[in-house]
């Protein structure tokens, strides 16, 4: 898994950098704002995910602004382009008055969820998205073949991606990792993001 500095998150145009001495040699870049979808089937706990992320962040005085991701489908089944569920976090060190336009990063459960808010033109053209790639060494071979298609389709738009390993790291955890994912991926962005990770454990631990 290739490591997200960062330094990363900067293709967007207009941005406030700041840079900074980090213990990993790699200077962070300061953000005026971006905006984050966390995206999964419903159930996955993606909304709980983004409502956590939003209040640490807004805790720590960013302007905030979410939206809630509803699925299309009434009980849509599991890996449908319709049943995406989810949060969209606009975050800034100014005020936020609503959740924009196109999301600079998305977090992806599965790449079917995913193809749902392409097609209703969420995600900006050259963004990052952090994928569950759990599905490219699934036992049937449709559903690998339709996660590598996606993949390869993204790559070929332009998008930055990122495979990372969601349930098999939970698994150091948990033995039930699809129960804990959303929780992991909190973590993940509070890291990307710099978030105040002793809010974060407060607000887990608030949740549950």
């Amino acid at each position: 898994m290739d490591n997200l500095t960062a330094r990363e998150l900067t293709g967007s145009e207009g941005l406030d950098r700041e840079e900074e001495d980090s213990p990993q040699g790699k200077a962070p870049v300061k953000l005026r704002e971006h905006i984050i979808e966390i995206i999964s089937d419903s159930g996955e706990g993606a909304q709980k995910c983004g409502q956590s992320f939003a209040s640490i962040a807004a805790k720590m005085g960013n302007g905030i602004w979410t939206v809630e991701i509803i699925p299309a489908e009434i009980e849509p089944p599991p890996r449908s382009i319709a049943g995406a569920s989810g949060n969209r976090i606009r975050i800034g060190s100014h005020r936020i008055t609503n959740g924009g336009d196109e999301a600079d990063l998305a977090v992806v459960f599965n790449e079917q969820v995913l193809r749902g808010r392409l097609r209703a033109g969420a995600l900006k053209r050259g963004g990052i998205i952090l994928m569950e790639n759990k599905w490219r060494f699934h036992r049937e071979a449709a559903i690998v073949a339709a996660y590598t298609a996606v993949h390869e389709e993204l790559l070929r738009d332009g998008y930055r991606v990122y495979e990372i390993p969601m349930e098999q790291l939970c698994l150091q955890y948990t033995s039930t990792p699809e129960r804990g994912k959303n929780m992991f991926v909190l973590g993940m962005l509070s890291a990307i993001y710099s978030l105040d990770l002793k809010l974060a454990r407060e607000q887990v631990a608030f949740t549950f």
